[in-house]
């Protein structure tokens, strides 16, 4: 089975949406790079490869730990990222695999 060239969009993704990606497009909203209502629904490879350089250089800026986000910066991350677990708790989501490594 071919890989798909278009992303699914973090609505569609598996696992709730707890994937590398979703949490790039999570990221990428908090940084305000894309709005909230953002899913990616239908990017290609490259736009995603793109919002990952941008993300990855914003979180440079903070030595890459949510400890040194700006207070606003920070609770957007709280709000967006804790959203983000209880609906995909809710979709059947556990987090083992993040956890334990399993499938």
């Amino acid at each position: 089975m071919a890989k798909p060239d278009r992303y699914v969009g973090i609505d569609n993704d598996i696992n709730g949406g707890m994937t590398t990606i979703g949490k790039l497009i999570r990221d990428a909203q908090v940084f305000e790079l894309i709005p909230e209502t953002e899913t990616c629904e239908g990017w290609n490879l490259a736009g995603i490869d793109a919002l990952l350089h941008k993300v990855n250089n914003e979180w440079d800026k903070y030595g890459c730990l949510v400890s040194r986000l700006p207070d606003t910066l920070a609770e957007r991350h709280r709000r967006i990222h804790g959203e983000a677990m209880k609906r995909a708790k809710a979709a059947g989501w556990s987090g083992d695999v993040e956890t334990f490594g399993e499938e």
